[in-house]
């Protein structure tokens, strides 16, 4: 008998075998209806991207841009400059022939009726009926604001029936801190001619 005899190899002690796979790896099949993913492919594929703007130099077509459009004719180019102008003209004769400071003829500011306050506006028709006769001054007395305005326009309607005659586009764009100039100034008139030292502006 050996005196040392050796050991039958048990499940603990029996080797094992290694697996296929190295270690680490999650191999997952695809989803039905996927198609399998191609050898080498890290990600998932990204989208299109849409081509740039000059991808038309590179051989692509570029989109179709609409004809210009004809010139148009100095008649129609003065139609509405023309069109204003004797509008004006004509709101200027209506007020020439018929006065305003009969009553009857025009309705009462309804600011001045209820509160007994002067607007911007007040007086406004009696200036026109003075300016439209020539008489600057009681122009001025009956509203002095007004006057200014018909001096603004008369040079808007000269540049406008200029730029018409030659063809450039008439293009009045007014920055907003104008517009926050000329609502002040109208606030500024309407109270100090309704106070007692504005006395010489009131209608």
């Amino acid at each position: 008998m050996d005196p040392h005899p050796t050991p039958e190899p048990t499940a603990d002690t029996a080797p094992r075998t290694r697996s296929a796979e190295p270690a680490g790896t999650n191999v997952q099949a695809p989803p039905w209806g996927a198609p399998a993913p191609s050898p080498g492919a890290a990600g998932p594929r990204p989208e299109a991207v849409p081509p740039p703007p000059g991808a038309a130099r590179h051989g692509l077509p570029a989109p179709a841009l609409p004809p210009p459009s004809p010139p148009r004719s100095r008649a129609r180019r003065l139609l509405a400059p023309v069109g204003t102008l004797a509008g004006v003209v004509a709101a200027f004769a209506y007020v020439r022939a018929v006065d305003p400071n009969e009553p009857g003829h025009y309705p009462v500011c309804p600011l001045f009726r209820l509160t007994g306050l002067y607007c911007p506006g007040c007086g406004g028709l009696r200036s026109a009926h003075a300016f439209a006769h020539g008489d600057l001054p009681t122009a001025l007395g009956a509203n002095a604001l007004a006057v200014v305005g018909y001096g603004v326009f008369a040079v808007v309607a000269v540049l406008w029936l200029v730029r018409a005659c030659r063809g450039v586009p008439a293009r009045l764009a007014v920055p907003p801190v104008w517009w926050w100039g000329i609502g002040a100034v109208l606030a500024l008139f309407t109270l100090v001619r309704n106070l007692p030292l504005g006395s010489a502006l009131v209608p």
